[in-house]
Formats: C-alpha cells, sequence, structure tokens
C-alpha cells in the first residue's frame, strides 16, 4: 500500500518542481522591472554573460518568449557584463511591439568566424522595433580588415541589420569596430536613428557607419559617426531621408550612392535632405555618386548649414564614380536633378573644393549653390571648383566660383 502511493506521489512532486522552475524563470525574466510590458532577461534564458561563450542561442530563445508576448515586451541585456554573439537572428513579425534594452555589452568574436553574409545581429520583419541602451557593441572587425586588405576574405560580417521594418527605433547605443558597414537600414519605412555613437580607424576598409537602402521616411540625428567609409551612405530605392545635426570624421563623407552599378536596373533616390552636419578630415563632405552606363534618376536633394574642417572635397557631384581606376568610358548614366548646396562653409584639404563632374549624354540639372564658402588650409593658392557638362545656378556669394553651362 505504502509502495503504490510512493509512486503515485513521486509524479504529483515531479510536477510541482517543474512548475516551480517555470514560475522562477518567468520571475527572473520580469524582475525589478517598472516599464511597459514584460521584461525578458537574456539571463533567465542561461546567458552566461562572460564574453567568452557564445550566447547566441540564448539571446535567439529570450527573443521567441518576448516575441511572442502580445502585451508589449522587453528583451534585457544587463549591464556590468559582455556577451559573445556571432550571427544571432531575431525574426518577426511579433504579436507587439518589442524593445531590445541593451545595458551590457555585446562582442562578435576576435576571430574570423563567418563564411557567407551575415550580420552579427540580425532583425528581420520585425515592425515597431526600438533598439536603446548604454550598452556597447563591439564587432572586433581588424582580423576582417587584415583579410580583406589580403584579398583573402570574400565577405564580411556586418554589425547590425535591419530589414523589411515598419517603425523601427534604434537610439543611444554605442557601435564599434565593424568588420563591415556598421548599420544596414533595407526596405524599412518610418525609422528613426538618434544618438547613437559608431566609431572604427578611418584605413578600416568599407567600415560604413549607416547604409540606407531601398527604405522611406527615414530620419538619422543627433549622432557622432568616425569610419572608414562613409559615415551615412543612401544608396537606390531610397526616399525621404533626413540627415540631420551628425558629427561626421574619419570616414568618406555622407553620400548618395553609388547608384547604377553593373546589374543594378534603373537607379532612384529622391527626397534627401542633409542638415546642420560637422565634417571634420573627410576625404569628401556631402557627395552624389553614380557610374557610367547606369539608368534611373537622383532628384530632390537639399545640403545645407554644413560646416566643413579640412574636407578633401566638400561638395562631390561625380558621374564617373570608379573607385578602383580604369573604367571604361560607357555613355549614359542616372540623371541627377535638383541638388541644393546652401549655407556651406569651411576649409578644404585640396584645391578642388567644388566637384561637379557629369556625363555628357545625361547632364545633371538644376544644380543651385548658395552663400557657399570654402577655403584652402593647406595651400597657398586659393581653391578652386570644376564643373563639367551640368546645368545650375548660384545666389549670394559662392566661392570658389563655379561655372555651369550657359551662363
Amino acid at each position: 500500500m505504502r509502495r503504490t502511493s510512493l509512486f503515485l506521489v513521486l509524479p504529483l512532486l515531479l510536477l510541482l518542481v517543474v512548475s516551480a522552475t517555470v514560475r522562477s524563470a518567468a520571475a527572473a525574466a520580469t524582475k525589478v522591472w517598472k516599464g511597459e510590458g514584460t521584461r525578458y532577461s537574456v539571463m533567465a534564458f542561461h546567458a552566461a554573460g562572460d564574453g567568452e561563450t557564445d550566447d547566441s542561442k540564448a539571446f535567439e530563445e529570450t527573443w521567441e518568449s518576448a516575441c511572442r508576448d502580445s502585451g508589449g515586451a522587453n528583451v534585457y541585456v544587463p549591464a556590468g557584463r559582455t556577451f559573445l554573439l556571432r550571427d544571432a537572428t531575431f525574426n518577426g513579425p511579433c504579436k507587439s511591439p518589442i524593445t531590445m534594452q541593451v545595458d551590457g555589452d555585446i562582442v562578435a568574436p576576435s576571430t574570423l568566424w563567418q563564411l557567407r553574409s551575415s550580420s552579427v545581429l540580425t532583425f528581420h520583419e520585425v515592425d515597431n522595433l526600438t533598439v536603446d541602451g548604454s550598452g556597447q557593441i563591439d564587432g572586433r572587425g581588424a582580423p576582417w580588415w587584415d583579410c580583406h586588405n589580403h584579398k583573402k576574405c570574400s565577405v564580411r560580417p556586418m554589425l547590425v541589420s535591419f530589414s523589411f521594418c515598419n517603425g523601427l527605433r534604434v537610439t543611444n547605443i554605442r557601435l564599434k569596430d565593424s568588420a563591415l558597414k556598421h548599420i544596414s537600414v533595407y526596405r524599412c519605412s518610418q525609422a528613426l536613428v538618434h544618438n547613437v555613437s559608431i566609431s572604427a580607424p578611418g584605413d578600416s576598409p568599407n567600415t560604413d557607419g549607416i547604409t540606407i537602402g531601398a527604405s522611406h521616411h527615414v530620419r538619422v540625428s543627433s549622432s557622432s559617426i568616425q569610419s572608414g567609409d562613409d559615415c551615412v551612405s543612401i544608396i537606390t530605392g531610397t526616399t525621404d531621408v533626413n540627415v540631420t545635426d551628425i558629427t561626421c570624421g574619419p570616414g568618406h563623407g555622407i553620400s548618395v550612392g553609388s547608384l547604377g552599378g553593373a546589374g543594378e536596373g534603373p537607379a532612384m533616390v529622391e527626397r534627401i535632405t542633409v542638415s546642420n552636419c560637422k565634417f571634420f578630415n573627410t576625404t569628401n563632405g556631402v557627395r552624389i555618386k553614380s557610374w557610367q552606363g547606369g539608368q534611373g534618376k537622383a532628384s530632390g536633394f537639399i545640403f545645407r548649414d554644413l560646416n566643413m574642417t579640412e574636407v578633401q572635397h566638400p561638395i562631390d557631384i561625380d558621374q564617373f564614380y570608379c573607385p578602383h581606376g580604369n573604367c571604361p568610358e560607357r555613355q549614359g548614366g542616372v540623371a541627377i536633378t535638383d541638388a541644393r548646396f546652401i549655407n556651406i562653409h569651411g576649409t578644404s584639404s585640396e584645391r578642388e573644393a567644388i566637384k561637379i563632374m557629369c556625363s555628357n549624354s545625361v547632364p545633371c540639372h538644376d544644380i543651385y549653390l548658395d552663400n557657399v564658402d570654402l577655403s584652402c588650409c593647406r595651400h597657398t593658392a586659393p581653391p578652386k571648383a570644376k564643373a563639367l557638362n551640368a546645368h545650375g545656378s548660384v545666389a549670394g556669394t559662392v566661392e570658389p566660383q563655379v561655372r555651369f553651362l550657359g551662363r
């Protein structure tokens, strides 16, 4: 009789233990969280946070639980710990708005770890996502840069990528030393990147700060970007972008393009505004670049209230983009129209402070300069402007002087 009772009691005890464990994990996930929705701590899903153990699976399991929550959720990465991630993927759609609160630090592996195109963190098809926090995401890109420079790596991972999203907010976080681009925003709408810090050495290859492609209604504001490539790059399929209050440098400046490359199809970029930005020791200030022989259009640009300090070419329109040299001459090109450069001041480290180089077959139209004052900082001779196949006009004082066709 006692043995029979014991067999009946043991399953009940086991059920109680399991139930208590589940409640404990749930309590750990929500502990000391007073914000909206439920907090899901990665520590409750067995993340080590020691900077050496791969915590990618723990992060993904935390995300999956939070994504199923219909009442709003916060994926919490706690301060005071370092989490090693590689190719961590966070898929949507989720049942409600979701936040990833990165207060701890995230690092990529310190060695080459991926042979296919990927990112350290990938967010795909997640609407109403916020990534915020006081932590840092470190791509540890130096081995990748060396591998690329020695032509041994054909692909490198990005740091953080967002794709097919609506209502994205990326705020306050710090990113550094990506193997490739730091932030990629692709096929997203209504996106905000605000008060972020991005840093990589000026000679680190292709380490763009923020790349925006095939996206609409994007704002990038109040951020500091140091990189080995474009601080912000805006590529084809993108409309209505506002970039404001950015400190850029070192790097290649804020660029539209390159556009019209081989196999890309007709390019399209419209309604881009860059304002109230400062550039320090960059190769370019604001730039529109396209390949010879491309197709499509790029129009509706406002570049205003910009300060340049020792920038090689503060204003640059280039329909002959050829980064590796020896490009054959080709007819056709992406039509560049309605580009306005207003209230741009500072110094150029090269004599050609303004370059507007357009093709004979597809000239540039409606280029407008107003109140532009650029001087040389490394030459005794005054700066100069070079314009080719460009139609436009000037107002106010423009130094160096620009000669448009027909004027």
